[in-house]
C-alpha cells in the first residue's frame, strides 16, 4: 500500500471517529499551495482544524508527536486560507485538534496547538 492510500485510509478512520464523537466534517484534504489540512470539521460553536498522525510502532513515538512547529505553521496557513474563502465570521472560535492513531489506539487531542488569529 503507499503512503497516500494508507493515509486516506488512517483519515477515514478518523472521520467516522470524529463523527461519532458528535463532529459534523466539512472538508477532508483541504489543500492550497504547500499546505494541507486532513479534516475540518464542526463541534459545537468551534470551527476544527484537524491533523490525522498514525504510527504503527512505537520505534518514532507517538504520531501525535510528529505535529512540530513548521507542520502547526503549514496547518496554520491553510486553515488562514480555508477562512478566508468562506468569509468566516471573526467570532467564530477556531480550535486545532490531532487524532493520533498509536499501533490501531485512536487518542483525539483537542487543542493540540494553539492559533493566534
Amino acid at each position: 500500500m503507499n503512503k497516500r492510500t494508507e493515509g486516506a485510509k488512517y483519515e477515514a478512520l478518523a472521520r467516522t471517529y470524529l463523527e461519532e464523537k458528535g463532529y459534523r466534517i466539512l472538508a477532508c484534504n483541504f489543500r492550497c499551495l504547500r499546505s494541507e489540512v486532513d479534516l475540518i470539521a464542526r463541534e459545537g460553536k468551534y470551527l476544527v482544524f484537524v491533523e490525522v498522525k498514525e504510527r504503527s510502532s512505537d520505534a518514532l513515538g507517538f504520531g501525535a508527536e510528529s505535529v512540530d512547529r513548521r507542520k502547526q505553521e503549514r496547518i496554520i496557513a491553510a486553515a488562514r486560507y480555508y477562512m478566508h474563502l468562506i468569509r468566516m465570521d471573526p467570532e467564530t472560535p477556531v480550535r486545532f485538534d490531532v487524532v493520533s492513531i498509536d499501533r490501531g489506539r485512536i487518542r483525539l487531542i483537542r487543542n493540540a496547538f494553539l492559533y493566534k488569529g
